[in-house]
């Protein structure tokens, strides 16, 4: 097995990876945007540095796909020599009806578009990136990962919302959880770099980017997330709100806003954003630093929660052996990861200040060395976890 090409769409992107699955080298990367817009954008990246950048009209997902291959030509690597062995999709909402990656046929994708009623957002384009992508390669096989499978170990008091059971059965409404694929391979790498089995370790693993999640591990398996029914629960993201009291939404409901409105409002305009016009956490804290009270309160309220789950999960497991960061802003943000061990030295965790400066960029220790707690930076790749799960499903 030559290459796996890993797809990543949205209702009107296609990210897509050609990754050699057992060393994980990237052959070619790319993103297209603004598919059905009157023009696109196509951004192909070759192994060798050499990047091309156009303006296209995309007209749809499967145009999408030829301009994909078009630009795998151009950068003489065509399709056909690449040795494509199998096609791995990021689908974000597996429901309660898949625990682990499935080869897709005509069922497969159907029920992933009926599961779109819970991820409008991201199913229904994945859908279309699915179709699009067997017709363009139908001669090799098609693979879904899940983000929700991980959480599927979850028990039932983690993942049930204290609703009347008969509506939250007719409308699925349970926790599911989402940044799996994330969660499994941070854990999984987290354990290879301390040299113990995954098996004996509790973990509780931050996700931390523009999207935000924490996940408590016990032996390998989610026993508990922060995000829910959709990705807005849980931590305050960058432009999501996170948790809010549901009777502030049939508030604002009584107040005139639609459904439409408060949509915009909680996964758009509110988080980082909400308070500081930026839903970028490198520009939220540079304006800090320069001292607005608004940028210094969001932090604020950002560190807060994630340390509310915290503690939350090291009651939920009974303590922990370590404790990861990883995504964009747990992985090269110091300054965070300090605010957010502040004090917890009770609980065995110890920053030690100088391993956490380290601008070093791969799997690291940052706790101190009489730390209880091993406190660790390990990158995220979730799109080298989809080719590894991929390729094991079908090797």
């Amino acid at each position: 097995m030559s290459s796996i090409l890993v797809i990543n769409a949205g209702s009107s992107s296609v990210k897509y990876q050609l990754i050699e699955p057992q060393t994980e080298q990237r052959i070619a990367s790319g993103l297209i945007e603004r598919i059905g817009e009157p023009e696109g954008q196509l951004v192909h990246r070759s192994d060798d540095g050499r990047e091309e950048e156009l303006r296209v009209r995309v007209a749809n997902h499967a145009a999408a796909f030829a301009e994909m291959v078009a630009a795998f030509e151009r950068a003489g690597t065509p399709v056909a020599a690449l040795g494509i062995a199998a096609v791995g999709h990021r689908v974000v909402q597996g429901g309660s009806v898949f625990s682990a990656p499935t080869r897709i046929d005509d069922v497969v994708a159907a029920q992933i578009l009926e599961l779109g009623a819970l991820a409008p957002l991201h199913n229904p384009g994945q859908y279309q990136a699915i179709v699009a992508a067997r017709e363009q390669f139908p001669g090799v096989p098609h693979v879904a990962v899940f983000d929700t499978a991980f959480h599927q170990s979850m028990p039932r008091e983690a993942y049930t919302y204290a609703i009347d059971t008969e509506v939250a059965e007719r409308y699925g409404i349970r926790r599911y959880g989402f940044h799996g694929t994330s969660h499994q391979v941070v854990s999984r790498r987290a354990a290879e770099f301390l040299g113990r089995p995954l098996e004996s370790l509790r973990q509780i693993v931050l996700h931390l980017g523009n999207g935000a999640s924490v996940c408590a591990v016990a032996a390998g398996q989610s026993r508990d997330t922060s995000m829910g029914f959709t990705p807005l629960e849980g931590l305050v993201m960058g432009t999501r709100s996170g948790d809010v009291d549901p009777g502030a939404l049939l508030h604002l409901l009584r107040e005139g806003y639609s459904v439409d409105d408060l949509d915009t409002l909680l996964n758009h305009a509110s988080g980082l954003r909400g308070f500081t016009g930026s839903g970028d956490f490198r520009d939220v804290r540079a304006a800090a630093d320069a001292g607005s009270s608004e940028a210094a309160l969001a932090i604020a309220v950002y560190t807060h929660r994630v340390r509310r789950y915290l503690g939350a999960y090291l009651v939920e497991l009974g303590g922990a052996d370590t404790i990861v960061f990883t995504a964009g802003v747990g992985e090269n943000n110091a300054a965070l990861r300090a605010e957010v061990c502040a004090g917890l030295e009770w609980f065995g965790i110890r920053i030690d200040a100088s391993r956490n400066a380290s601008p070093d960029r791969g799997a690291r220790r940052i706790s101190a060395d009489d730390s209880r707690v091993a406190v660790l930076v390990v990158p995220t790749d979730e799109e080298a976890e989809i080719a590894r799960q991929t390729r094991a499903l079908v090797a």
